[in-house]
């Protein structure tokens, strides 16, 4: 199986779960540029279950699009749990999601530092009823690898997650 085909099961998993709920999914992305939104609506039927993507690369589009205040970037940085969790809190409030995923991090080959290296990515999710849980991920290889390794783990996690939810 290939990698892309890996992705595409990981994703009609999820799908699956979460039309099975009747939930609909937002994805915020920053270093996976919309790859996440590329993997789910690559699958036939999708429209059942997938509501929307952003991709806030930028401090400005985070803030404009979703909602994270300017202080939380300013406290936390970008690339951070709280930033990940504002921006899907911000998404379920703007669009008609139900859920949401975020992915905020530093993909390489630039841009880490001593706390943040490069590979450092955040992640978050916020279901029906719940409040935005975040996750810290350290991944390695080269800038390609960092975003796959994002794109596959939060497809992951949102199945694992959504499943974990009594209903």
């Amino acid at each position: 199986m290939t990698k892309s085909e890996e992705l595409s099961q990981i994703a009609l998993k999820a799908g699956e779960i979460l039309r099975g709920r009747g939930w609909r999914l937002a994805t915020v992305e920053s270093c996976t540029g919309g790859w996440i939104c590329q993997v789910v609506t690559s699958l036939a039927g999708s429209s059942d279950w997938f509501e929307c993507g952003l991709v806030t690369y930028s401090n400005t589009s985070k803030a404009t699009l979703v909602g994270v205040p300017g202080s939380v970037i300013s406290s936390y940085g970008a690339v951070s749990g709280e930033v990940a969790e504002a921006m899907v809190s911000g998404a379920l409030e703007r669009t008609d999601a139900s859920v949401a995923v975020s992915v905020t991090g530093i993909a390489g080959p630039g841009g880490g530092s001593e706390e943040k290296p490069v590979g450092t990515v955040y992640m978050a999710w916020q279901f029906p009823g719940g409040v935005a849980a975040s996750e810290r991920f350290h991944f390695h290889g080269d800038r390609e690898e960092v975003r796959r390794q994002s794109v596959t783990t939060a497809l992951l996690e949102l199945a694992r997650r959504a499943e974990a939810i009594p209903g």
